[in-house]
């Protein structure tokens, strides 16, 4: 019934299996919010209503009719009561005890208890254990409500896939589905495996991807993601990768393991409750021996009694229970605006980013880019493009593609052989027996090959090209801004942050970029290590940085910043695996949000630890001088959890808005 929020916790940075080894949904779920039920709701809890029926009937009988069944009718009577209340409890507190575990909220309570029936407090006795575990189950139920909204995720993921073979159309599992085979989709149906759209065109509704739900309409050739719902009729879909390496597929693997990673609130509250209840043991136990030496009329009876209210209040469970809580809230809010956290450390370190740091293509621009100019020297302009074509052809940068797409026919008719990348520069190869270089104007320069130096002045993206180290020509591309971009930039500096932009392209592009946008700093003609040296740089002067980006270059640069955070739409995979936060639409306007989803939890999170220890310590101060009783106390301890719990729940509801 309930879950060991005093018992061992998990070491940071340790993963809950091996690394090789990915847990199931409910092994995940069950290691974050307790024990998996087998029965919903009050169902499963007869025992407990049991109790609470009898302690009516019970206390109805002595305050209501002052009447009080002899000894020891009413001994047995409240010991049933006990027992049916509390059987979890005690029994949990036992096997702890076995093991030498002595500070845990379940001894703390079983020893209240029983102490309270030892000196013939037998109402309140079963009082303090029936209204605790009434508190367990809200917050059990609190906690179930979390894994039900994150397993809805999890389970998005069909387990049939209608697959083209031999003609025949046949339902298997999407784990048999190779690359490139046909997928039918029907409409209303969820995609089940990444791929490009084979029909002409199809709209789909790609919430549970993007958090938008408004419609996206593909048309043939474009890709297609797994958990994508098709709206209208049915389609067909190209498998482009294997059902574990789905894009949906690696979701799933971040929000399992984002449960398994804790904030340093979190962290601090477990470590806090094991010196915490110890230390409550050791006052409960001076409340009730220390008075003998100062107080002249001493009542062991009495002072025992303060005693047993000291402990009850002082149980850390609204604390242990409802931070986590908080968390998985956080997480969940933002999961359903797109974003994924990898682990609710993350929350807080987005709420303490001084500057952010974005990448330029991909991530404040769109990352689709058409040829503008082509404009050859040696060679006709045709063959110009033929060449360089043959050379992208082997790139998956967007650049690239925007000439392969442009060649056309071009592109097919010729192949390239024995193609290098050289990182920051371009691509080298030979075509026809002939060495062909395409990348930017510091490829050339690499090779000592001499330009015009008009390549030099060109804002637009340039590739430039030389065959058999002779300068051939050149292609200019240009990209277009993203449409939210702006918007994203004013929201960052109405946060007070400070904005830089380092991008790979030419300093005269990046400039024009930044102007446009009102970005702060911007930085170009970066190789990646150059990326890593100005980050790295913003870091030594004390800045806690957010860097934001989309390609393979760009994850050594994620891995380094305070908080990383990766374009899960067009981003690289290897930049999806190193960021901490992942935006799944793209939208560089998802940044603020993610940073607002973290001061949200923060803020329910904090309020949760005031409000607790405040009510704790007052009346712990009151139980100790005898204001308070054992029915007040438990009152106290119950109340402050679940108002806890209440607030801690209400982040999933809020709203990230401005």
């Amino acid at each position: 019934m309930r879950k060991e929020c005093c018992g061992n916790e998990q070491q940071p940075g340790k993963a809950p299996a091996e690394k090789n080894k990915r847990l199931n949904t409910e092994e995940v779920l069950d290691m974050q919010g307790g024990d998996n039920h087998q029965e919903e709701g009050w169902r499963g809890h007869w025992p407990l209503l049991t109790a609470l029926l009898i302690l009516a009937v019970m206390l109805t009988l002595e305050y209501g009719f002052k009447y009080q069944p002899p000894f020891p009718v009413n001994l047995i009577i409240f010991l049933i009561a006990f027992g049916l209340s509390g059987y979890t409890v005690l029994g949990m507190a036992w096997r702890k005890a076995r093991h030498y575990d002595f500070f845990n909220e379940f001894f703390l309570m079983s020893v209240a208890t029983i102490g309270a029936f030892s000196i013939g407090s037998y109402s309140e006795g079963v009082a303090v254990m029936v209204f605790y575990s009434i508190g367990e189950w809200f917050q059990d139920a609190a906690v179930d409500r979390a894994k039900r909204s994150i397993k809805a995720l999890l389970d998005i993921r069909p387990d049939q896939v209608t697959v083209i073979r031999n003609g025949q159309s046949r339902e298997v599992d999407p784990k048999t589905v190779r690359v490139d085979e046909i997928i039918q989709v029907k409409a209303g149906e969820k995609v089940a495996l990444d791929g490009e759209l084979f029909s002409d065109a199809a709209s789909f509704n790609t919430a549970a991807l993007t958090g938008e739900s408004k419609p996206d309409t593909k048309r043939k050739g474009e890709k297609v993601l797994a958990g994508m719902i098709n709206l209208d009729k049915v389609s067909e879909v190209q498998v482009k990768s294997l059902f574990k390496d789905s894009k949906l597929s690696q979701i799933l693997e971040m929000v399992q393991d984002a449960t398994a990673r804790k904030s340093q609130t979190q962290l601090f509250i477990s470590r806090f409750a094991k010196i915490y209840t110890p230390i409550v043991f050791a006052l409960a136990l001076g409340v009730c021996l220390v008075p003998y030496f100062f107080v002249d009329s001493y009542s062991f009876h009495q002072w025992f009694y303060r005693a047993l209210v000291f402990l009850v209040i002082s149980c850390p469970c609204a604390l242990v229970v409802s931070i986590p809580l908080g968390y998985f809230g956080g997480i969940g809010l933002a999961s359903r605006n797109g974003i994924l956290f990898k682990g609710s450390n993350f929350l807080d370190v987005m709420t303490k980013i001084d500057i952010v740091i974005m990448d330029k293509t991909g991530t404040l621009t769109k990352g689709v880019f058409k040829v503008q100019e082509v404009k050859a020297s040696s060679l006709g302009k045709d063959e110009l493009v033929r060449l360089a074509a043959a050379i992208e052809a082997n790139s998956t940068h967007p650049i690239a593609k925007a000439v392969v797409e442009y060649a056309g026919d071009k592109a097919k008719a010729t192949k390239a052989e024995n193609v290098e990348e050289i990182a920051g520069h371009g691509l080298k190869g030979t075509v026809n027996g002939k060495t062909i270089l395409a990348g930017n104007a510091k490829l050339l320069k690499k090779f000592n090959i001499t330009y015009p130096a008009e390549v030099d002045g060109l804002v637009d993206t340039v590739v430039v090209l030389a065959v058999d180290n002779q300068y051939a020509g050149y292609i200019t591309i240009a990209d277009e801004i993203k449409e939210d971009a702006k918007e994203a930039i004013e929201q960052m500096h109405s946060l007070k942050l400070q904005t830089v932009m380092l991008s790979g392209d030419k300093q005269a592009v990046v400039e024009q970029v930044a102007k446009t946008l009102g970005i702060d700093q911007a930085f170009g003609d970066l190789l990646p290590d150059g990326k890593v040296e100005k980050v790295q740089g913003f870091k030594d002067a004390g800045k806690r940085i957010a860097f934001v980006g989309d390609g393979v270059n760009d994850a050594p640069v994620v891995a380094l910043a305070d908080a990383g955070i990766a374009m899960g739409g067009l981003g690289s995979d290897a930049t999806i695996e190193t960021a901490d936060v992942v935006i799944q639409n793209d939208q560089p306007s998802k940044i603020t949000t993610a940073i607002r989803a973290g001061k949200i939890t923060s803020r329910v999170v904090w309020q949760n630890i005031t409000l607790a220890l405040t009510v704790k310590v007052i009346v712990l101060v009151l139980g100790a001088g005898g204001v308070a009783n054992l029915w007040e106390a438990v009152i106290a301890d119950v109340g402050v959890a679940l108002l806890a719990i209440l607030n801690a729940v209400r982040i999933q509801k809020m709203s990230l808005s401005e």
